[in-house]
């Protein structure tokens, strides 16, 4: 399948991600906007999308994306890339329920299957590994190669996931001949934090604990000591992989209070536990070492719930 198979007669394209998007949601809007914009000047296309962190500022045209969801005639074509259902693309959904036609192309193995044509690839690194091959690799440019580039490094932590594969490897080769700066990509997206990032990294990983002789790792952050901090959700990356790296962990849960009082929880495992499954049964989802979920409840209530099912399956 091709992008021009898809695009058919569209003359109006709107493409989205999931909410708080990661490297793997922007770096596909905005790689396929860009391809959009070099190959079929003649198609309007828009990416409304929740604004990126600051990290992700390096990738060409982010200033396009259109964060305030402004009402506009029914698109003929809405993509939604690296969403696993309706839900994550928040307040987009109201394009997608009036587009003429829509799309899905995504890797979370729980994927919903919810637009009309369903492009979903559970065994893929990423959302921009999987678009690549909809793309007429002579027809990018270093912008694009940086968009997709960072889609692919962010969701495989630099090629060291598990469905990071051979084709994985390819695709990024291919990308890099376009001369890509990989070394500052790499470090703007992983290695660079902020003084408030570095402060709530530390202070979450010092009140963590241990649970199931040592083979589970949870912390938490309630919405006073994320304000303490003068933190948001923006700044708490990198915490759930960090605890998940603790020697004899198998499982790592990391839950925060958000602004409107529910919890939001992040799960990430090493093989064979499957995080997704104990996502699931929250009406969570994702991948089988990483998936979140929302809950409701008291952090301590949620923790509780949360390693009650881990211990079932431990």
């Amino acid at each position: 399948m091709n992008i021009k198979d898809l695009l058919q007669d569209a003359k109006t394209v709107c493409l989205t991600g999931h909410v708080r998007p990661d490297g793997d949601s922007v770096g596909a809007t905005l790689g396929l906007y860009m391809y959009l914009k070099k190959n079929f000047p003649e198609i309007e296309a828009d990416v409304c999308l929740e604004p990126p962190t600051d990290k992700m500022r390096f990738i060409a045209n982010i200033d396009k994306i259109n964060s305030d969801y402004p009402d506009h005639e029914p698109y003929d074509l809405m993509i939604c890339l690296d969403a696993g259902n309706l839900d994550r693309i928040g307040k987009a959904i109201k394009y997608f329920k009036q587009a003429k036609h829509t799309v899905n192309i995504d890797h979370h193995i729980s994927n919903t299957y919810f637009a009309d044509e369903n492009y979903v690839e559970g065994q893929s690194s990423s959302a921009c590994e999987i678009l690549y091959g909809f793309l007429d690799p002579d027809k990018l440019d270093l912008d694009i190669a940086v968009a997709l580039y960072t889609g692919i490094i962010y969701d495989t932590g630099v090629f060291k996931y598990k469905f990071t594969s051979p084709q994985t490897m390819v695709i990024a080769g291919e990308l890099m001949k376009y001369g890509i700066p990989t070394d500052d990509v790499i470090d703007e997206t992983f290695n660079s934090k902020t003084y408030e990032e570095n402060r709530i990294f530390g202070y979450s990983v010092m009140k963590s604990q241990l649970a199931f002789d040592g083979k589970v790792i949870y912390s938490t952050l309630s919405r006073k000591e994320m304000e303490d901090f003068h933190v948001t959700s923006r700044e708490l990356e990198g915490i759930v992989p960090q605890l998940r790296m603790t020697r004899g962990v198998i499982v790592a849960v990391f839950a925060y209070e958000t602004p409107a009082g529910d919890i939001k929880v992040s799960l990430r495992s090493i093989d064979p536990f499957d995080v997704n499954e104990i996502a699931s049964l929250f009406g969570g989802g994702g991948h089988a070492r990483a998936s979140g979920l929302n809950m409701t409840g008291t952090l301590e209530d949620c923790i509780s719930r949360l390693l009650a099912e881990i211990g079932k399956r431990l």
